[in-house]
């Protein structure tokens, strides 16, 4: 018993000079080999800070102290990717589409994947998860070696690559993009048809297989550049590559026709073309090249939709680090109601807000999570819109002079047209 009390609740805590360099520490662009790799490698590999009680905190001396709260700071700020329902949903396709694509032979064009969602819903985060899950894989397979790599080079082998859509798009521009991931020279007098040249050539010599080309939606169809741009991408897809592109509202910028959403199957679809649509072929073409789909929110309305946003906000739970957080601080009581009536169910949403809830824990010496505090913390959307198909998140009642009655409504709750009905039918 004796030797416990003298046990170091901290052992394995970073030193101070690691857990600086941890937050100083500058990433390289995502959109470069080098960040791309840097990313692969490191993303997910912190480990969080010990759990200790507010006792083993007090006993502390001052300067660990420090270092626990530094390290604490630290944890909480970088909420780890979870397996939710989008996320699967988004990781399942890209998987199947590229195993697909690079096991094809003599089909001269490869299938693309078009990732679709609003602001903060996790589009990027998915892709790029899925993304270093592949190149993992294809390293694996080759023993890091690049089976197309021509005898005596020593071409850096990239299977996966990721470019941002320029913000004024157009062909040289990403051709620029692209060639700028390998940070490959470019001629200022090049011509386009040298540059689409040099970026096949790049794409061949470094064994790349997928091309992420994220903010999609910056192109507008009105547009002849963009337009032109469209005409590249089609053309990269017959160059043994598979593109994943990602945007907000890719159905509603003209690059698959405008789509109407279906309620009732859920999918995005596509009405027939009109004959008299200009470049209503290019059009086609790229809508039967590419699959579309649409992350979504989290919802509350059946059983399974209830469990994975608890499920959700357990993950968190059991990540975040507060001296006085206790079982069902985010999964338990009305906070999951709560929390989403505050974030409608967007995963970036919910995130922020408990980082941010974390964050002032800390420095109000609260040390917990719960509906009082985070009503201090403004979000820019704390009135989210709903679907109209979708009844309303019940409000909390009015306080009222009597005390509220400590019997709380099951988790299995669901809401049809005529109100709450249990979700096990009975």
């Amino acid at each position: 018993m004796t030797q416990a009390l003298h046990e170091d609740p901290l052992e394995g805590l970073p030193s101070r000079a690691r857990i600086a360099e941890l937050i100083l520490g500058s990433r390289p662009p995502l959109d470069t080999y080098v960040g791309w790799q840097h990313h692969r490698t490191h993303c997910g590999l912190l480990v969080p800070a010990p759990a200790i009680s507010p006792q083993q905190w007090s006993m502390l001396p001052e300067s660990r102290q420090y270092d626990y709260d530094l390290y604490r700071e630290l944890t909480n700020a970088n909420l780890p990717l979870q397996d939710t329902p989008m996320h699967d949903k988004v990781g399942k396709l890209i998987r199947r589409r590229l195993s697909c694509n690079t096991r094809k032979k003599d089909d001269p064009t490869r299938a693309g994947v078009m990732i679709s969602g609003w602001g903060n819903y996790g589009k990027t985060a998915s892709v790029i998860s899925a993304g270093a899950v592949f190149e993992d894989q294809w390293l694996e397979l080759h023993r890091c070696l690049n089976p197309g790599a021509l005898p005596g080079t020593r071409d850096l082998h990239a299977p996966v690559v990721y470019v941002s859509t320029p913000v004024t798009a157009t062909p040289k521009g990403l051709c620029a993009s692209i060639l700028g991931f390998f940070r490959a020279p470019i001629r200022t007098s090049a011509t386009l048809p040298e540059l689409v040249r040099q970026v096949a050539d790049s794409l061949q010599d470094h064994g790349v297989k997928a091309l992420i080309l994220d903010d999609i939606s910056r192109l507008r169809m009105h547009r002849a550049d963009d337009q032109d741009v469209l005409d590249l991408m089609r053309a990269l897809m017959s160059l043994d590559v598979t593109l994943i592109l990602t945007g907000v509202n890719i159905s509603g910028i003209g690059l698959l026709r405008e789509a109407k959403w279906n309620k009732k199957t859920r999918q995005w679809e596509m009405p027939s073309l009109e004959s008299t649509r200009i470049h209503g072929l290019e059009i086609t073409q790229t809508e039967h090249r590419f699959e579309l789909i649409e992350i979504d929110r989290f919802r509350y309305t059946t059983s399974e939709e209830i469990q994975a946003f608890v499920g959700h906000l357990k993950g968190i739970e059991q990540h975040l680090r507060l001296l006085n957080a206790k079982e069902g601080m985010l999964a338990g009581g009305t906070m999951p109601e709560y929390l989403m009536r505050r974030t409608g169910g967007v995963v970036g949403l919910v995130g922020r807000l408990l980082e941010d809830g974390a964050h002032e824990a800390m420095e109000s010496g609260k040390e917990l999570i719960d509906e009082g505090l985070l009503d201090e913390i403004v979000l820019r959307r704390d009135e989210p819109q709903q679907s109209p198909d979708e009844p309303p998140i019940p409000a909390d009642p009015p306080a009222t002079g009597k005390k509220r009655s400590s019997a709380k409504r099951p988790r299995n709750t669901v809401f049809d047209d005529h109100g709450p009905a249990d979700a096990t039918g009975s």
